[in-house]
């Protein structure tokens, strides 16, 4: 009987937390993937607002020519926001690369309410098909934009709580989880998608 209870003991208690780690781990991957994978989602939609800006940009010009520095604005702005996209999307799970991403795209709406703010004073930029076309276009990405951020930061948020749980958070230290970052717009007009009435 003593020799069963020793077996039990000597193998069937590292046998059990080996399981338990095997679950934690897979559980952790499965996560850390969800994350990814929602990363990957705003990464599409980022793509398709920044494709669409130049185009914006130069109709304006068009119409705006007193207004150089305004456009000059959008378009830097939109270039270091397609860096800090190109950077982080390397590497999702590097937190520091997705705070920089939202950043530069908290910039980048900003600069973008600003040409829209000063479109307003432009009559004929309003009543232009193509602007009207890439506005909408640009307006429902931003809502697209703003789904998926929402589904990535679920996911981090589920990521998190797992990682951070215990046992699980020894499991994770030991293995290199990192934390993930929660995409956020830092200045809250950024938050509002822009719009103008045309």
């Amino acid at each position: 009987m003593e020799s069963w209870i020793s077996t039990v003991i000597t193998w069937g208690i590292p046998a059990v937390i080996l399981i338990v780690g095997v679950v934690i781990y897979n559980r952790l991957v499965a996560l850390r993937n969800r994350f990814k994978n929602a990363f990957s989602q705003i990464d599409v939609q980022l793509q398709r607002r920044h494709d669409l800006i130049p185009n914006l940009v130069e109709t304006a010009k068009k119409y705006m020519a007193h207004e150089r520095e305004t456009l000059e604005n959008v378009t830097s702005a939109r270039n270091q926001a397609v860096a800090a996209q190109k950077t982080a999307a390397a590497d999702p799970t590097n937190g520091p690369m997705v705070d920089m991403l939202s950043k530069a795209e908290g910039m980048l709406s900003g600069a973008l309410g600003r040409l829209f703010a000063v479109s307003e004073a432009y009559p004929d930029l309003k009543a232009d098909g193509t602007m009207r076309d890439l506005m909408e276009s640009l307006e429902t990405t931003e809502n697209k934009v703003a789904f998926s951020r929402q589904a990535y930061n679920d996911s981090v948020m589920n990521y998190q709580t797992y990682k951070e749980s215990f046992p699980n958070n020894l499991l994770a230290g030991v293995t290199g989880f990192k934390d993930a970052a929660l995409f956020e717009l830092e200045n809250p007009e950024a938050r509002e998608a822009p719009r103008v009435q045309f």
